[in-house]
């Protein structure tokens, strides 16, 4: 059963556009999405946790916080970012883990020539 677990975790393929329930209250309906994979934003050097880290770390005393070693995950869940193309408004879905994450590419023949 493990095997079977994991075994859809190779290749995930998403179209750039999708047609998905919009709950804004200028639509409220099934309208097309532009979908693109969310991506973190630049961490911020004034958040509240990394003045305090700072200021812990300031001075004698080497690391003063555990620095995490045992990775155990090989993937990552992907999220994508829906927007709305008529009122613009954006939501976010988390995927399934996988290994390779492909955003409306053709998909690739198997076997039989490739002219």
């Amino acid at each position: 059963e493990h095997r079977r677990k994991f075994r859809d975790l190779t290749m995930v393929n998403i179209p750039k556009e999708r047609k998905t329930f919009c709950k804004s209250k200028k639509c409220g309906k099934h309208t097309t999405h532009k979908v693109t994979q969310y991506k973190a934003g630049k961490a911020s050097s004034f958040a509240q946790g990394k003045r305090r880290y700072d200021s812990k770390q300031m001075g004698y005393g080497g690391q003063t916080k555990p620095v995490f070693h045992k990775k155990a995950k090989t993937t990552k869940k992907i999220t994508i970012r829906m927007e709305c193309k008529e009122c613009k408004a954006k939501k976010q879905q988390v995927l399934k883990r996988c290994k390779h994450f492909e955003l409306g590419e053709k998909k690739k023949l198997t076997g039989g020539p490739q002219y």
